[in-house]
């Protein structure tokens, strides 16, 4: 059975009757976890096991798992620093600032790993600009070269772990104010401004192998009247022709303030699918998934399933084992210098 093109939330902690059903059906491609899906990292590992268990090639399993405000397990789990916090040893250092973003990158993928996730959606590759408190600290830095450097340091540290990365937001959140999990964010800067800031992170990790990249929520008036997410222009022709991306693009989730712009929830999802996405989120809205999925049920693209395949994890190894591994205990010592930060509160949790 191929990956469809819709990934799920689920209740709980455990699998439901209904929600094996779901997961069964053919439109479904991947689940995402949240803080509300996690009581222990063994609950997890059971969890994780009854996903992979349901279907042949198996459910992806995905989770918003950056590090400082955005990390959706914590009991067990490493305390793992913002990005902004390697930007500032990168400033002090640049050497050991690279090396400490290699080795978080690492940190955070195996562990996730060791439990059985197959992918965080991460790294952030917006800008810092200091605009969008909703990026805030989750940007490397206000300078798009040293996002590159950092940003690819990070994904090396996960690719030797056995994760795929998913850069975000494409083309770039950080230039506006406005959260599109609450609102419709409009950027009014003009494509030349974007190509000279936002857009080289997202190149220099294509380029760099990224894996998978999410589309921002955000229109960019001067340039095209669609959001990003569902815009050929953006897709297709920056993403796949200008940068010659050829991996996974995710939506951002079809339930956002912002996503209401597309239309109705079934409509978001052509929309998305149609501009180019790969998958398309649907979380925290089970009438929604079910109008979704129905809308999706004989939908079938098979280059997108070679392309989705390629984000199932690698080189897993038990917790017990990582734990005994002397870079899980480097990797920990090193990074608990940084300040512990309480979750960004998006209400999905």
């Amino acid at each position: 059975m191929s990956l469809g093109p819709v990934m799920l939330d689920l209740e709980g902690v455990s699998l439901t009757a209904d929600e094996k059903r779901l997961l069964s059906l053919p439109a479904v491609g991947g689940v995402i976890l949240f803080t509300r899906n996690f009581e222990s990292i063994g609950q997890l590992e059971q969890l994780c096991s009854e996903v992979h268990g349901i279907r042949n090639p198996h459910l992806l399993i995905a989770v918003d798992h950056e590090g400082g405000r955005v990390q959706r397990f914590r009991d067990g789990f490493t305390p793992l620093p913002p990005p902004a916090w390697y930007g500032e040893q990168y400033q002090k250092n640049p050497e050991q600032g690279l090396k400490l973003a290699q080795l978080g990158g690492w940190l955070m993928a195996s562990e996730l790993r060791a439990s059985g996730v197959d992918f965080s959606f991460a790294p952030v590759l917006d800008i810092g600009f200091g605009i969008s408190e909703v990026i805030g600290d989750r940007a490397f830095s206000r300078q798009p070269d040293i996002v590159a450097r950092l940003a690819k340091a990070w994904m090396q540290g996960a690719h030797g772990a056995g994760m795929a990365v998913v850069g975000k937001h494409f083309p770039g959140h950080g230039g506006v104010k406005a959260d599109s999990h609450l609102a419709l964010p409009i950027d009014q800067r003009r494509f030349e401004d974007l190509e000279m800031e936002d857009l080289r992170p997202f190149e220099t990790m294509i380029h760099a192998g990224m894996e998978a990249i999410m589309p921002a929520h955000v229109i960019y008036s001067h340039i095209d009247r669609e959001l990003a997410g569902f815009s050929p222009f953006w897709l297709k022709k920056v993403l796949r022709q200008q940068l010659g991306f050829q991996g996974v693009i995710f939506s951002d989730d079809l339930n956002m303030a912002a996503a209401e712009e597309a239309g109705g929830y079934g409509d978001r999802a052509v929309a998305a699918l149609s501009a180019g996405c790969d998958m398309v989120l649907i979380c925290n809205n089970k009438p929604a998934a079910m109008v979704v999925l129905e809308r999706l049920k004989d939908y079938a693209d098979p280059a997108a399933h070679v392309r989705l395949v390629r984000m199932h994890g690698r080189k897993q190894k038990t917790i017990q084992q990582l734990h005994l591994d002397p870079q899980w205990k480097r990797a920990v010592n090193r990074l608990s210098v940084a300040p512990e930060v309480i979750s960004l509160d998006l209400g999905l949790e």
